[in-house]
């Protein structure tokens, strides 16, 4: 049963932990969604364009530069939180076909009810795990598969695959594209396992994120563009030295060299991500 305090936050149990929904003291309409302590969403009711998070910004980046600007696509959004980019798409193109696999039921019924999203026969939401989804897709139904699952701020092991990647390459198309959400820091070991085992079914690939953590220095997110075929480097290079916090993109030989000596994984020796440091999430109360 959810609960209001200061006025305006929402507390809430879900299947996978405590929610807040917490204002954003700057924007008007704006939503900050926390998962035990953890920012997990911003989405801004307004105005659907505005993205808050880095990362977010680098994977909607990524959407704009994949095919023509406005032009519709079919969309497999794996993890769904509030959904912020399924909106971002609906935005910058209408009429795209979206699926949203979300594993936590009671979180989906909560951001319906409090940050409601606007109807729109072509958004589904299913509540299920992302690989049971993928493993029920048809083959080559979408031009793009985004993957921002994430269970106690850690991706969960069963989605880290070689055999998950598999399935990821088998529903898109052959000129579709695979977008994922990578956290971790030092020394990276599971950023770099996951691009060397992505690229091994999708092998034209960049990486793009902070000079920082792609250096190994800090923990953070990184945006993984896999295809196969060759990604917009030139056009994510000068997006991502734009933005707000100014990032960075690897690809060709950097790439290579980032990734070297990584293994591919596999179900059998499969683990879930990197655990973020205690205290690395604040967000203003």
């Amino acid at each position: 049963m959810g609960r209001r305090r200061d006025a305006d936050r929402v507390v809430e149990q879900v299947d996978t932990g405590q929610a807040e929904l917490v204002p954003d003291p700057d924007r008007p309409g704006s939503w900050t969604v926390l998962l035990d302590g953890a920012p997990q969403s911003h989405v801004d009711l307004t105005d659907p364009t505005h993205l808050e998070f880095e990362y977010v910004r680098r994977l909607a980046a990524a959407l704009d530069l994949i095919a023509p600007a406005g032009a519709p696509l079919r969309v497999l959004h794996l993890g769904g939180g509030a959904l912020t980019l399924p909106r971002y798409v609906t935005a910058t193109r209408p009429g795209s076909t979206q699926r949203v696999s979300e594993v936590d039921g009671a979180l989906v019924e909560l951001v319906r009810r409090a940050l409601p999203w606007p109807t729109d026969s072509r958004l589904r939401v299913r509540v299920a795990d992302a690989r049971v989804t993928l493993t029920a897709s048809r083959d080559a139904s979408y031009d793009v598969v985004v993957a921002d699952v994430f269970a106690g701020a850690r991706t969960p092991a069963h989605l880290t695959s070689v055999e998950y990647a598999a399935e990821v390459a088998r529903v898109l198309r052959p000129d579709g594209w695979y977008l994922a959400n990578i956290a971790d820091g030092p020394p990276l070991r599971h950023a770099r396992a996951q691009v060397a085992t992505v690229r091994s079914v999708l092998p034209r690939a960049c990486l793009v994120g902070d000079a920082a953590v792609l250096r190994g220095r800090r923990y953070g997110n990184l945006v993984l563009v896999a295809g196969r075929v060759e990604p917009p480097v030139p056009e994510l290079t000068r997006r991502a030295a734009g933005d707000w916090f100014p990032g960075r993109v690897l690809a060709g030989e950097e790439l290579d060299r980032f990734a070297g000596g990584a293994g591919v994984v596999r179900d059998a020796d499969a683990t879930a991500s990197t655990p973020p440091p205690p205290g690395i999430f604040s967000v203003r109360r």
